[in-house]
Formats: structure tokens, C-alpha cells, sequence
């Protein structure tokens, strides 16, 4: 009996060998076809990019390829993503803009051609509809988007480097692994040779993060590097501390630039006089009202070193305005104007200054600021926009994409004014600093344009309401005058809410409101520059202010930078 258990024994363990054996075996052959298939994989794999030493590779949202011509393909989704967020199908004209740094660039969907800041290229290779998806050739856009391209072959690596941004070169002084985080227990990404040529990204300390020759992101040891080599500093301007103190000079195009000569503003750094206009119905033609006067109103700015806005005013013209920016033509057209005219003149800036305007015209208004903007930067011309307070009427208010504007041009100027205009039923402040502060807000929060780029506009003048029986009028009163208006014997109510001083008084049967702008009430407007690091004020007009005001803005300015 025992011998046959023995024997039943080791024939069930002889199963048991044989069944393990089989399923190594089968473990060995499925290796062997992963291994295979990871192989074939790596051939086949997706080209891989990275961008100013960003791996972003599984962020695209479509694969880029390599045409037989050698041209290396991007999408417009993923250019859009991480290099243009406007970037634009004009369709009208089967076309795609895109606008990068100081250079806007346009491609024909049906030539192997380029357009860049005006100037026609041939391509050997041009936009490509693949799967209901737009493709540029990226390789051949190197001037367009101020970029380095290396391409990888063997690894299927595509690296962008912008030549704005630092770049600083390194030697490896002896054979080490690249670790995909710092410290020794950690997944190796690539092996570096002694005299190797790497990328210094940052240390992290005792580490430093490189990229290689092979475009493999990861970490070394920072003992083994040597020989630091800025290739290339960061040329991004920082922004001055120095807030900008503006001033509106306007008149209208009936009139001349006014004689400014033998004066100066305390504190003022930027004057804005109304040079341009568009001509009525003139498809988006400019009026230039410099002349002779306008000529000795720069040299005087220039003489007590303030810079020059010029003003480009639509001049409220809603139709015109509507079919110059809704033409990619007359839109070009009026950008070639205005850098002629800066250029002409020798402007520091331009300040854009459309009201009245469609709600159904926000998006091409925007596509203007967008187009205009890097001929301005590569001329050298500081770009500013005026937008009016959030949540007002359509033609007046809801005509802006402020997010889009806000990010574009160089400086938003909130015109923070008129709350109760002209019109309203009821009477009320031209500006409040509660409204004043909760339109800002709005601009920051809601609207996420960056604080360091906002303009605070601020107004030089007041109205005088008038009530009998019912019925409400009111006129402007410059803040220069408001003390010959007010009777002397009325007495001034501060209130905090606003931040102002408020009268009331009868005259005739006829009961008189005033809300007073002054150097007190602007003080405290002037104040939010401060406290949500605005980048300055500008205010409207010249000559309407009281002698005292300037000092008050630039004290108060001085204080916040």
C-alpha cells in the first residue's frame, strides 16, 4: 500500500513540474511577443514634444507627423493650446491667422505660401485638412512663433526652444544616469557620457534638472556638472515699478492740438492727444488731425520727457467702425495706417479708443486688437485700449471682450465713469468709489484681466442736477469749476460710501445735486491703484482739472509704487 501511494505520489508532482514548466514556457513565449510588440512599438510611436523644457506630449490633443517632404506637422487645437490662444479661421477668406510676439502671420489653406508681417513666402509644404482637424507645418514657422526647432529622429523627440527665454549650457563630467526625479531611487530616463553637452533647467539641491543631447528630461547629480554657459539671456522686459500717470488731451477733429508750450504736469509721464480719427463711412480710412500744431505738441512732451498715446478714435461711428472690422482687408488696412502714423511721428503708443460699437461686432473688434498688436510691438509702439465699465448696455458696454483685450494689448484703461450719465432718471455720482471698486473687481475676477495692466481712468469733472416737479437735467461742470457753481453758502456732506462730497441746495424752486470730484475724491480712487497693484491712472481731460489735483495723483502714484 505504501508503495503505491508513493507511486500515485510523485505522479501527481510529475503533473505538477509539467504544468508549471508549461506555464513558464507560456510566460517566455508572451515575453518574447511583448518584446516584440513594445519593439515595433517604438518605431511606430508618436513623435513625442517638448517645449521650453516642458514635456507636454500628453497634453496634445493630436499627434504631430512628418509629411515626405520632411515638414513636421502641428495642429491647429494644439497651437492654440500652447502657443496662440487666438489663433483664427478666417473663413470668408479661406485662411488661418496666427499672431505670436511681434510677428502675424497668415497661410492660405489652398497655397504652400505664408504671409508674415506683410511679406509673402513659399512654403514647401502649406496647411493640410486631415480628419476634420486644420494642420500647419510647424517646422517652417520658426520666425513666426521666435522659436529654435530640434528634432530627435531617433528618439521622435521635437524640441522648441523661444529665443526670449534664458538658455544655459552645460558639460557632464563623467558617465551618469538621468533619474526621473531627484534622489538614487528612481526610474532611469537616459545615460549622460563625460564630455557631454547638456541643458541646465534648474537645481534642486544636490541635483540639477537637465535635458539631453537626445531631448530626455531628468536629474543628475550637480557634482558632475561643469562649466556653465549662458547661451542666451532672458530677454522678456520687465515691467516697470514706475506707474503710469496719463492724461487725456483731447480735441475734436474741427480743432487743433492745443499750445502746451512753456508748461509742464506735475507728475505726469504719458500725455494722449486726439491725433486720429476714423473718416465716416470712410471703410476704415484715418483722419490725421497732427498738423503743424501736433507737431509742436510732441516736441514739447518730448521736451519734459513724457510719452506719447495717440489717440484713434472711432469717433462713435458704429456703421463705419462695423464694416472696417468685419473686412480682414479694411481691417489690414487700418493697421498699416496706424503704424505708418506712429512711425510718422514717432510715437511711444496708441490708444484705441472705439465706442458705440455692435455687441454683434466683440469678437472682430477683438481680432483687430489681436492683428494690431504685434506690428505695434515690433515697431516698438505700446499698445492701450479703453473699455468701459462691465454690465452696461450693448452698444456701450457689452461690445468688449474684456478677458481677450485685457490679455492682448499691453494696457486696459477702465473708463470708471459716468455711473449716472447724462440721460439717467435719476441723479447720481459720475463716479463712486464703491461703483469705481466693484467695476475693478469685475475686471479682475470675472473678467481675468491682469491687474498690472489695467489703467484706472479717472474723471476731471462732475454734473450739476437740476429737479423741478418731477422732471430731471443736468450738465457737465469741469472740476475747475465747481467752486464758481456751488453757492459759497452751502455746506459740503462727506459721504463714505462714495468717497466724496455731496451738496443740495434750492435756487428758484429748482433743487440742485451735486456730487463733487476733487482732489480728495480722487485721492481715494487713485488709492486702489495701490491696493490692487493697477499699473496706473489716466484722466479725463486735460484743462477740466482744479491747480491742486496733480500733485494729490502723483503723491498718491509715488506711494504705490
Amino acid at each position: 500500500m505504501r508503495k503505491e501511494a508513493r507511486k500515485a505520489q510523485k505522479k501527481i508532482l510529475r503533473k505538477k513540474i509539467a504544468k508549471v514548466i508549461g506555464i513558464l514556457l507560456l510566460l517566455v513565449v508572451c515575453t518574447i511577443g511583448i518584446l516584440k510588440l513594445i519593439d515595433k512599438s517604438k518605431d511606430e510611436k508618436a513623435i513625442s514634444l517638448v517645449i521650453n523644457n516642458n514635456n507636454v506630449t500628453t497634453r496634445l490633443k493630436n499627434d504631430l507627423w512628418i509629411n515626405e517632404q520632411g515638414v513636421l506637422y502641428m495642429s491647429k487645437s494644439d497651437i492654440q493650446n500652447f502657443l496662440d490662444n487666438y489663433i483664427y479661421l478666417d473663413e470668408q477668406n479661406n485662411q488661418i491667422i496666427t499672431t505670436y510676439g511681434e510677428k502675424m502671420a497668415v497661410l492660405p489653406l489652398n497655397q504652400n505660401k505664408i504671409t508674415i508681417n506683410g511679406t509673402t513666402l513659399d512654403l514647401l509644404s502649406g496647411v493640410v485638412n486631415k480628419e476634420q482637424e486644420y494642420y500647419l507645418p510647424i517646422s517652417q514657422m520658426k520666425t513666426v512663433y521666435n522659436m529654435e526647432y530640434t528634432y530627435q529622429k531617433e528618439e521622435k523627440i521635437f524640441m522648441m526652444d523661444s529665443l526670449d527665454k534664458a538658455l544655459v549650457k552645460a558639460d557632464i563630467t563623467k558617465k551618469a544616469r538621468v533619474k526621473s526625479k531627484t534622489g538614487i531611487i528612481s526610474k532611469k530616463v537616459d545615460t549622460v557620457q563625460k564630455g557631454e553637452k547638456v541643458v541646465v533647467i534648474k537645481e534642486e539641491n544636490k541635483w540639477t534638472k537637465v535635458r539631453t543631447e537626445r531631448g530626455k528630461l531628468g536629474y543628475v547629480p550637480s557634482s558632475i556638472i561643469q562649466n556653465k554657459i549662458t547661451v542666451r539671456k532672458d530677454l522678456n522686459a520687465e515691467i516697470s515699478s514706475a506707474k503710469i500717470n496719463m492724461v487725456w488731451d483731447y480735441y475734436s477733429e474741427y480743432g487743433k492740438a492745443p499750445n502746451r508750450a512753456g508748461t509742464s504736469i506735475e507728475g505726469i509721464n504719458v500725455v494722449s492727444p486726439s491725433f486720429f480719427s476714423l473718416v465716416k463711412k470712410g471703410k476704415g480710412a484715418i483722419y490725421d488731425n497732427v498738423g503743424e500744431n501736433g507737431l509742436k505738441y510732441i516736441q514739447w512732451a518730448k521736451q519734459n520727457n513724457y510719452k506719447v498715446w495717440a489717440i484713434v478714435s472711432n469717433n462713435s461711428y458704429k456703421e463705419t467702425t462695423s464694416a472696417a472690422l468685419n473686412s480682414y482687408q479694411l481691417r489690414q488696412n487700418l493697421i498699416n495706417q496706424i503704424v505708418t502714423l506712429a512711425n510718422k511721428y514717432e510715437l511711444d503708443g496708441i490708444n484705441i479708443d472705439f465706442e458705440n460699437m455692435n455687441k454683434t461686432d466683440k469678437t472682430m473688434f477683438s481680432r483687430f486688437i489681436i492683428e494690431l498688436k504685434p506690428y505695434l510691438k515690433e515697431a516698438g509702439v505700446t499698445l492701450s485700449v479703453d473699455v468701459t465699465p462691465v454690465d452696461g448696455g450693448d452698444d456701450w458696454s457689452e461690445c468688449y471682450d474684456r478677458n481677450v483685450i485685457g490679455n492682448v494689448a499691453d494696457y486696459t484703461v477702465i473708463m470708471a465713469y459716468d455711473q449716472y450719465t447724462s440721460g439717467s432718471k435719476q441723479a447720481g455720482t459720475t463716479a463712486g468709489y464703491n461703483w469705481v471698486e466693484k467695476n475693478l473687481k469685475k475686471y479682475i475676477d470675472r473678467e481675468e484681466v491682469p491687474a498690472e495692466k489695467i489703467i484706472l481712468g479717472v474723471p476731471l469733472y462732475t454734473r450739476l442736477w437740476a429737479e423741478k416737479k418731477g422732471a430731471i437735467t443736468s450738465k457737465t461742470v469741469a472740476m475747475k469749476e465747481i467752486g464758481n457753481t456751488i453757492p459759497n453758502n452751502v455746506s459740503k456732506t462727506w459721504n463714505e460710501e462714495l468717497k466724496q462730497y455731496y451738496v443740495q441746495y434750492e435756487k428758484d424752486g429748482v433743487t440742485y445735486k451735486m456730487w463733487i470730484e476733487d482732489a480728495t475724491s480722487l485721492k481715494e480712487k487713485v488709492g486702489l491703484v495701490k491696493k490692487y497693484n493697477l499699473a496706473g491712472v489716466a484722466a479725463w481731460e486735460k484743462d477740466r482739472e482744479s491747480d491742486d489735483i496733480w500733485g494729490v495723483i502723483y503723491q498718491t502714484l509715488k506711494d504705490a509704487s
